[in-house]
């Protein structure tokens, strides 16, 4: 197929462009690159674009001859989204709705959107499945909803054919170790242990030693962005106009901040001091997925283990220790 991937230069886009490419789909990527890294883009087509140009959008799919759409393009800090949540409405809610309209323009009816679990907010029950009641408590999350929302409607109104793909931690590197995570600032669990591990910081921030889980720190579902990768491809293969698809991608398992330091100190053999700090305002103690959806209608399942998330890593944080700097 020929794919337009919106964030394509950023750390989930990037990564499913990549994978697109190898299963032999003809990529061309749109970022405005507020966020993503020329670098990251690799092979695919590339133009530097904003999806609030709805006119000019539209004449890149036309153009392209698009027959269907990943959709990453988003800011993605949910804390400066509380601080900023005027940027956050017109970049993920306007400029999302623009990519809609544009495809309407030029008759493109199949799209995958990375959604995220912080449409769920504080869960009720875990493990956390696509029926569970959705209350995000940041504007990050509550975009990512009105999205979700418009897609249903664009589904049932044009005909359009999406999967919202709701993922849960994404960490880790491609397998070749050509493509990672740098963002800027850094806000990810394991690339700020790894900092640690680098010399680029004194210590790790724990926030919260008192939660009701085994040793007190909080638990989060952590999954390779590869097997991210996988199962956008996998839904934007089996999609079809009309069709719609809530999915949670994640492993099912969880692990806590004090395991992800302590595995984290194992692979790089360094101490990686911590220091115990209050916990963040609306923290739940467990976040975990249940992804047999995702298995069911696209017979995909995450591969990789904790240690192999936290060893690809730590390949592509060493050879990077300054992210696409380098």
């Amino acid at each position: 197929m020929r794919v337009l991937v919106t964030g394509g230069a950023g750390y989930v886009g990037s990564h499913s462009a990549k994978l697109l490419t190898e299963c032999g789909h003809d990529v061309l990527i749109v970022d405005n690159l507020a966020e993503g890294h020329r670098p990251a883009i690799g092979r695919a087509r590339f133009v530097e674009a904003d999806l609030i140009d709805r006119k000019r959008i539209a004449g890149l799919l036309t153009e392209h001859r698009i027959d269907a759409v990943m959709h990453f393009a988003a800011f993605a800090y949910v804390g400066v989204s509380v601080r900023e949540p005027a940027i956050y409405y017109q970049n993920n809610i306007v400029g999302s709705l623009s990519l809609l309209d544009a495809m309407r323009d030029a008759g493109v009816n199949r799209i995958v959107f990375s959604s995220s679990c912080a449409t769920y907010g504080i869960p009720e029950r875990v493990p956390i499945t696509e029926d569970h009641p959705q209350h995000p408590i940041s504007p990050y999350g509550f975009t990512k909803l009105v999205i979700e929302h418009a897609l249903a409607d664009y589904s049932h109104a044009y005909g359009l054919g999406y999967a919202a793909l709701r993922y849960f931690n994404a960490s880790g590197a491609a397998a070749d170790g050509t493509i990672g995570e740098d963002h800027d600032p850094e806000t990810h669990l394991i690339p700020l242990i790894l900092q640690v591990a680098l010399g680029q910081r004194e210590y790790v921030e724990v926030f919260g030693t008192d939660y009701p889980t085994p040793d007190g720190t909080c638990i989060r579902d952590y999954i390779h962005v590869d097997d991210l990768a996988t199962a956008h491809v996998a839904a934007i293969e089996k999609l079809q106009p009309g069709m719609a698809l809530k999915l949670n991608l994640g492993t099912g398992h969880g692990a806590s901040v004090q395991e992800v330091v302590d595995l984290c100190r194992e692979i790089t053999r360094h101490p990686i001091p911590t220091r115990a700090v209050a916990r963040r305002e609306g923290d739940p103690p467990k976040l975990v997925a249940d992804a047999s959806a995702a298995k069911r209608e696209l017979n995909w399942q995450a591969r990789y283990s904790m240690r192999e998330i936290i060893e690809s890593a730590w390949a592509w944080h060493k050879k990077h220790p300054r992210g696409y700097q380098d």
